[in-house]
């Protein structure tokens, strides 16, 4: 039976704390690489010399962000609920010499601030799982001007039967994963032209995510006193990432690109 998401939002102030002290320190807040990125940028089909209008939705330290602005002409809003992955973006934007072309904004998925038919593109690598596939391609098509482009990683089945044990885990923790058949398909039922699609490789979980990820525990627990709190985080990342390593030939995220149907 389908269940809503727990929304980031709506987790204890705490969580929210230690789970930004973890994942700040990274470049990515999620498996992807500036490769899949790039890779899905070309599926775009934008005008990337344009002035464009691009919104990073869930951009936690700014990699997408960043990498937009360097490959393209565009201006990038960058949105997330995290103060402190906004104001590390901020950091690294200057370093990359683009803050002229990224504005950060604090707001909440389901309260976006832009208006009806504002953006050329909206971008979002692992995250619109806070508010749900199916209800955010729906929710942000109308941010999108006629024509504009969604690209977006979401959490996908490889295969259309999986394991008991990974079923059950994800049953928990995100019911609405489903073949990329099915995603597809909720796009256009929503009003978008798919573009193109491709899972993203185990390189972007392993290189890019977990193992930067793993090699900051140690720091993690110490700079929070081995509380039991900071421990629990720790034990749940480790049981995700050994689930993805038992099972990574049956579930990856999957890269969406579509164009709005006007």
């Amino acid at each position: 039976m389908y269940q809503q998401p727990q929304y980031v939002y709506s987790m204890d102030e705490e969580t929210l704390s230690l789970l930004a002290d973890l994942h700040v320190h990274n470049s990515r807040q999620g498996p992807g690489s500036d490769g899949a990125s790039l890779q899905a940028l070309a599926l775009a089909d934008v005008d990337v010399h344009a002035p464009l209008q691009i919104a990073d939705v869930g951009c936690g330290t700014g990699a997408a962000s960043i990498l937009l602005a360097q490959h393209t002409a565009a201006h990038i809003s960058a949105v997330d609920f995290l103060p402190r992955f906004l104001a590390e973006l901020e950091v690294r934007a200057q370093k990359a010499g683009v803050t002229d072309r990224i504005t950060p904004y604090r707001a909440d998925m389901q309260d976006l601030p832009f208006g009806t038919g504002s953006l050329d593109v909206m971008w979002s690598e692992g995250a619109i799982y806070n508010i749900g596939f199916n209800t955010g391609v729906r929710a942000w098509r109308n941010y999108l001007k006629p024509g504009g482009v969604l690209v977006l990683t979401e959490i996908t089945w490889l295969r259309p039967s999986v394991p008991e044990e990974l079923s059950r885990h994800w049953d928990t923790e995100y019911p609405e994963v489903a073949t990329a058949s099915t995603k597809i398909k909720q796009l256009e039922e929503a009003g978008y032209v798919s573009l193109g699609y491709f899972p993203l490789s185990a390189d972007c979980w392993l290189t890019e995510y977990y193992m930067p990820l793993e090699q900051e525990f140690a720091a993690f627990l110490a700079r929070n006193k081995n509380s039991e709190a900071a421990q629990a985080i720790v034990e749940a990342e480790m049981r995700e990432i050994a689930l993805y390593k038992q099972y990574a030939a049956y579930y990856s995220y999957g890269c969406y690109v579509a164009r709005k149907n006007d």
